[in-house]
Order: C-alpha cells, then sequence, then structure tokens
C-alpha cells in the first residue's frame, strides 16, 4: 500500500511535470526492489486513470466548448482527434514491444535526448511571435500527435516532447502545455480502457491497491496541472531538462555501481 501511495504521488506529479512518469515507475521499482502488482504495466496504466480523472475534472469546462466545435470542419474536436491518431496506432500495434522494453538504458538515453530537444525549444522562444492553441491547425496537430505517440517509449514525457513540439509550432508555453493536457486525455482514456479489458481476465488486480494508486495519482496530478501551467507563464523549461540530466545520472551510477536492487 505504501509502494502504490508513493507510485501515485510520482505519477500525478510526472504525468504533467514534463520528466517522465513512465521513467519514474519504472526507476523506482527497480531502483529500490519493489515487486508485485506496482511494477507492472497494469498499474501503470491504473496510476494512468487517475491522472486521466485530473485531466477530466481540471478541463471540464474546457471541454464542454470542445464538443461544441463538432459541427465545424476545423473545430478543435477534430484537431484533437487528428491528433491522437498516432498515439493510437502506435499503441495498438507496438503494444507489447512497449511493455517489454521498460529498460533504464532505454530511460537514460531518451531522458537525455528529450533534454536536448527542451534546451533547443528554448533558445528560440523569446526570438519567435507567439500565441494561444487557436494558432492550431490540422497539419499542427497531426504534428504534435506525432510527437506524442513517441512519448510512448519510456522516458520521453507525453507532456514533455508535446509541449516542445506546441513551442515549435510557436504557441507560448503554457499554451502548449494547454493543448498537451487536452491532447494527452483521448489517449490516456484510450490505453487505459486497452489495458483494463487485459487487466480484468488477469490475476494481477489487487482492488485496495489499485484504488489508492488510482485515487492518489488523480488529486495529486489536479494540482500539478494547475501550477504547472502558472509556472510556464513565467519561467522556461529548462529546469526540467537539467533534472532529466541530473536523473539521467543517477540511473547510470546506480548501474555502474550496483546500487539498485
Amino acid at each position: 500500500m505504501f509502494e502504490a501511495i508513493i507510485l501515485g504521488i510520482l505519477q500525478g506529479l510526472t504525468e504533467f511535470i514534463p520528466v517522465s512518469s513512465s521513467a519514474h515507475l519504472i526507476i523506482f521499482p527497480w531502483f529500490f526492489n519493489w515487486q508485485g502488482v506496482v511494477n507492472t504495466l497494469s498499474f501503470d496504466v491504473a496510476l494512468h486513470f487517475g491522472t486521466l480523472i485530473a485531466l477530466l475534472i481540471y478541463f471540464r469546462k474546457d471541454w464542454i466548448e470542445i464538443i461544441r466545435t463538432l459541427p465545424q470542419k476545423d473545430g478543435m474536436i477534430w484537431k484533437i482527434l487528428v491528433g491522437t491518431i498516432p498515439a493510437g496506432i502506435v499503441g495498438v500495434v507496438f503494444h507489447d514491444w512497449i511493455a517489454q522494453n521498460r529498460s533504464p538504458v532505454v530511460i537514460i538515453i531518451t531522458l537525455c535526448l528529450v533534454s536536448v530537444l527542451m534546451i533547443l525549444s528554448e533558445r528560440r522562444y523569446s526570438n519567435t511571435q507567439r500565441g494561444g492553441i487557436e494558432l492550431i491547425d490540422m497539419k499542427s496537430a497531426l504534428f504534435i500527435g506525432v510527437a506524442q505517440a513517441c512519448a510512448l517509449i519510456p522516458g520521453v514525457s507525453r507532456s514533455g516532447i508535446t509541449i516542445v513540439a506546441g513551442l515549435t509550432k510557436n504557441l507560448k508555453r503554457e499554451d502548449a502545455a494547454r493543448f498537451s493536457f487536452l491532447l494527452g486525455t483521448p489517449a490516456v482514456a484510450g490505453a487505459s480502457l486497452l489495458e483494463l479489458k487485459n487487466l480484468t481476465g488477469s490475476g494481477t488486480f489487487q482492488t485496495d491497491i489499485f484504488t489508492v494508486g488510482i485515487l492518489v495519482s488523480a488529486l495529486t496530478g489536479y494540482f500539478a496541472i494547475k501550477y504547472l501551467i502558472l509556472f510556464l507563464q513565467k519561467y522556461s523549461l529548462r529546469p526540467f531538462a537539467y533534472y532529466r540530466f541530473f536523473l539521467a545520472f543517477v540511473i547510470i551510477l546506480s548501474i555502474w555501481t550496483g546500487a539498485a536492487g
């Protein structure tokens, strides 16, 4: 139960803060040698369901407005749908590969690569005219959606790579984050439903542990969304990039010294 609470807090924070939730959910059980249901992809997806709840509650008014754009050819709901397609395809086709490649070495590489992209995107940030999510057209939505699909690789960070993609399309930081979260809602919902289908017929589901993890990740995630958007109104992505480099260094050191487990 203690492990479920810790991982729920980590998921709630790191799903939205661009430091990679999958990296933390894999590294913590690996480092502390936690076994059982908390060290499974099914539990990870259950925690994602908690952050889905946080997304739906926080953006409930936004989603009402988005649904109202359904009759419009270029409505925001269609842009989100287009942006969701790449992750949906990759998630279904490469589900087994993703489940099997939860390696610390993969995480080290992806942590560092996306950190570099964050720093590069920030270098050109002040030299470009920026706008809100109204700038997003179908091509931009698809571009950000492809970036979201890349986040299925552990360590990439869905919020991190999609915010970077949004900055590339000249969005303000806070608006890039807002679209990232809106775009992530159907993707997280789809992944949760896909895994739920497999989970209900397995013997890994433990109601009390899963329920606590979901509730903790939902509560933590709600506040993470709120304060990250406020943070990005004034500050850059660089602190998150530096943290990612630091985490990669800690993982390398742990492997080298044999400290993990």
